[in-house]
Parts: C-alpha cells; structure tokens; sequence
C-alpha cells in the first residue's frame, strides 16, 4: 500500500496524457551519467497496455549499445540523478530500468517489455536517431518511436502511427524477439524500486 501510496502522488491522471518538453541536460552531466551495460547489444520496445481493455497507452524505446538509454517520447517519468535531453534518458542502469518500469506498471496498467539482439552499431544508429528527433509532442510517443526505428538498418518498415499497440504488433512479428510482462502485484514483476527511490536508496533493488 505505502508503494501504491507513493506513485499515485507522483503518476499522472493518465499516461496517454504523455506531454513533450525541452529538457536539456548540460554535458558534463550527460558524460557523468553514462552507464554501459555488460548485457549484449538490443534495442527494446516497452509498451504500457491497460487493464482491462487493452489500450495502448505509451511507447518508448530502451537502446542499449554502447551506452544504455531510454527514449521515451512525450512521457512522464523522470529522476533528479537521470539527466535528459529532449526525451532521451541517460544512465539507465538495471535499478533505474526497473524504476522506470515500475512507475508505469500498476493495477490499471501492464508493461510489456520486447527485445530484439542487435548489432552495436545498429544500437548505435539507433541512438543517434533518438537523440536527433527532437521533443515529442503530446500523444505521439509511437509516432516518434516509429520514426526512429524507421532509420535504424532492419527496422525500415517501422509503422508511424499513433496506436502503441499496432506498432508493438509490428515489433513482435520481428525476428528474435524476447518478451516479457510487468504487472503490479506480481511479486515476480514487482521490483520495489519505487519505496528504494524515495528513501534515496539507488545502488539496487531488494529481489524477493
């Protein structure tokens, strides 16, 4: 209850209301933040689904290459220790993924989490592409994402549109893919990151 307590303070009325910025971290503290992960080379599409409807409500990309990133069009979450740079998330190490999956997952939402093996420099490109998009507008996050992908070499086919759930169908019918589903109240799923952030504990997550 305390957890649920917590995010609902800090979540907005409804993750489809996702608005853009023009958050622009200095570079010193981009360059501080870089995390490279010991995980190979991916690119991961996180869509939030509701419950029990199964709207699409977000799409944001996770790349990891030679750093890890999250691009994350128009959304909402944000930390004072990530820096941001129009809608790119730096320092995204596993206690801060599993943070930032956590805020979207609750009891009217589910995360789906798909990942695609890559090549370094195919999660390179990708990377690159997100950083030149620009904010998102509000609503376009699967817009924005699509666009990205369209550019990234096996991606080209991406779709455009507004609907997180057409583009996470066209993911899952690429090859490779791993999925995974993070729901509120499954204790397999449920990281308890969230009471961690608040108490200033970020080095890790207890597993249970």
């Amino acid at each position: 209850m305390k957890r649920r307590t917590f995010l609902a303070a800090s979540l907005p009325a409804a993750l489809a209301a996702c608005g853009a910025d023009n958050v622009w971290a200095p570079d010193q503290t981009v360059r501080a933040a870089r995390f490279v992960s010991d995980q190979p080379p991916s690119i991961t599409l996180f869509t939030v689904i509701g419950i029990p409807r199964g709207q699409g409500g977000h799409s944001a990309l996770m790349i990891n290459g030679s750093q890890r990133v999250v691009f994350d069009p128009a959304g909402s979450w944000n930390h004072p220790r990530i820096p941001e740079r129009h809608d790119v998330l730096y320092g995204i190490t596993d206690n801060y993924k599993n943070f930032y999956i956590d805020y979207h997952a609750r009891s009217t939402w589910w995360v789906a989490e798909d990942s695609i093996p890559v090549t370094r420099e195919v999660a390179d490109i990708a990377i690159r592409r997100a950083e030149a998009h620009g904010p998102a507008n509000k609503s376009f996050c699967a817009v924005s994402v699509g666009s990205v992908l369209q550019g990234v070499p096996g991606f080209e086919d991406a779709p455009r549109g507004f609907s997180p759930l057409r583009l996470r169908d066209w993911f899952l019918s690429r090859p490779g893919v791993v999925s995974k589903r993070h729901q509120d109240g499954d204790p397999a799923n449920n990281h308890d990151v969230l009471l961690q952030q608040k108490d200033g504990q970020i080095t890790g997550y207890a597993r249970r």
